[in-house]
């Protein structure tokens, strides 16, 4: 018996050890390579068999990334780097300091500020580790950034709207049962949205993405900055858990998240200078200060609120002829894109892209031109009933003879005193010989 126990103990121990060897030798995979472009940063996306240990550091002379993938085995080849990629010029492998690990050197074309992280399977993708190239050659930058403070009036101007499709890149949203991309429906709505913009005069977009590329939430708002927008719509599309629920909705910030980006406004000495213009030198490292901005900052959200759930009231009204709606009212949220205090804001989820019937219609460019369409028409027909005061729709509506149709209990001077006119100047524009007034009859209002 004694004999037959210690067979036993020494063949568990050779398991163990045996277990113990495998694990020594067990190696992390590195499964595939990509790379995605941006206007102004670069993202390569290592798929891996389990989670990464890796580091890294940079050389100069010339510039280089090194990163370091300790206990992995490497892919069997590295992506060529296309020439829209400003940031590298090339990918390549080189001898790491470790067996059994794997070196990936990044030769750089300029200076580069790099950001590295492990992400945790999710959706389609395995365990990632993503490098993230931001160009720190900020000269483009800082000239939209100072053209952004430059508030000055130019008479004519076009209402700008920037238009953010959801997603992209890395990161591609909710995926439907045929395996639709939510990024890439929101991108194509996007720039049908566009394009209505442009064709018509006074309006100009913005498209905050261009390509299949990732944006942070800040940096998309902070675009929409930079462009000067008057107007921010972010284009999404909504999931479930099951394929059920369907429709669409229109999102706005939520009073709670407003007070809280208001406070952190408060709090950034930069963004004073932002909403104070030249005010904020005369006034600079006086208590004043905080209170003024404070001031006008409740004013800007207070108006961006007002006018982004009036937008959002529109589109619910006009997007009732395209699709069912999942909200028939619009919604208010915390969502990290709808944060801008000083930039009316929504957010519309085109549809359901979980439900299979969805899915297909959202796939078609149809229905993504009536999606477009009715998203355009909403922001068009808000701003020409409230054109900003220097804008071409603002100069239209001056130059556009105002039309009353009387109702009952209206008279001439009860006119008069709404338009800011005279009982004087309505009758000689209108050609009246009496005061007398009928239901139904249209009069044109001078200007005052």
């Amino acid at each position: 018996m004694r004999r037959f126990v210690h067979h036993i103990v020494v063949l568990c121990a050779l398991l163990l050890c045996f277990m113990n060897s495998a694990v020594v030798l067990a190696k992390n995979k590195m499964e595939g390579v990509r790379v995605w472009p941006s206007p102004d940063s670069t993202r390569v996306v290592f798929d891996m068999s389990s989670k990464p240990d890796f580091s890294y550091f940079m050389l100069k002379n010339p510039l280089r990334l090194v990163v370091d993938l300790q206990g992995t085995q490497q892919a069997k080849y590295l992506p060529t780097v296309p020439k829209k990629h400003k940031l590298i010029s090339k990918l390549r492998y080189s001898k790491p300091k470790k067996k059994n690990s794997t070196r990936v050197v990044f030769e750089l074309s300029g200076a580069v500020k790099p950001v590295i992280f492990a992400l945790a399977p999710t959706g389609p993708y395995k365990n990632r580790l993503v490098v993230d190239l931001y160009s720190t050659n900020t000269t483009s930058r800082s000239a939209d950034k100072i053209n952004a403070k430059k508030r000055t009036r130019v008479a004519d101007r076009d209402i700008v709207i920037a238009i953010d499709a959801g997603h992209g890149g890395e990161d591609p949203g909710s995926i439907g049962p045929s395996g639709t991309y939510e990024k890439n429906v929101t991108l194509q709505i996007a720039k049908r949205i566009a394009r209505l913009v442009d064709k018509e005069p006074g309006m100009k977009a913005r498209l905050i993405r261009t390509g299949d590329y990732y944006l942070k939430l800040n940096t998309r708002t902070a675009r929409a900055r930079e462009k000067r927008a008057d107007f921010f719509v972010s284009v999404h599309a909504d999931a479930f858990s099951s394929p059920g629920p369907n429709g669409t909705s229109v999102w706005v910030l939520s009073l709670r998240r407003a007070n809280s980006e208001i406070g952190k406004w408060l709090e950034d000495k930069e963004k004073h200078s932002q909403l104070l213009g030249g005010a904020a030198g005369l006034i600079k490292d006086t208590a004043n200060e905080k209170y003024l901005a404070k001031a006008l900052l409740d004013m800007s959200m207070d108006h961006s609120m007002k006018t982004a759930f009036q937008v959002a009231d529109e589109v619910v009204k006009e997007l009732r002829s395209v699709s069912k709606l999942h909200k028939k009212k619009p919604q208010a949220a915390n969502f990290g894109v709808l944060k801008s205090p000083d930039i009316p804001s929504i957010l519309v989820e085109t549809g359901f892209i979980s439900n299979p019937r969805e899915e297909r219609k959202l796939n078609t460019a149809e229905h993504q031109q009536k999606l477009a369409s009715a998203i355009f028409v909403s922001i068009r027909n808000y701003y020409k009933r409230n054109p900003p005061d220097n804008s071409l729709f603002a100069s239209l509506k001056n130059n556009t003879p105002v039309k009353h149709k009387v109702k009952r209990g209206e008279s001439l001077s009860v006119l008069a005193s709404r338009y800011g006119t005279t009982v004087t100047a309505l009758k000689k524009h209108n050609r009246l010989k009496k005061n007398t007034l009928y239901i139904g009859q249209i009069l044109t209002i001078p200007k005052a």
